[in-house]
């Protein structure tokens, strides 16, 4: 189960950086700010799969 939630945070970071991405290009600093809200919560929630990861070895 580890690997699927792997990777679903993956997607939610890349999500997070298409929507940074697209804000910058735009204009729109809302959706930059999405974006970024995006990507730390998968990285937060990476960082969470990792150490669980650590403690079982």
């Amino acid at each position: 189960m580890g690997k699927k939630k792997k990777a679903k945070n993956l997607a939610e970071i890349a999500k997070g950086k298409l929507k940074e991405t697209a804000g910058k290009t735009t204009g729109d600093t809302q959706l930059e700010a999405e974006g970024n809200v995006d990507q730390m919560k998968g990285n937060l929630k990476q960082a969470g799969e990792n150490v669980k990861d650590a403690l079982k070895e």
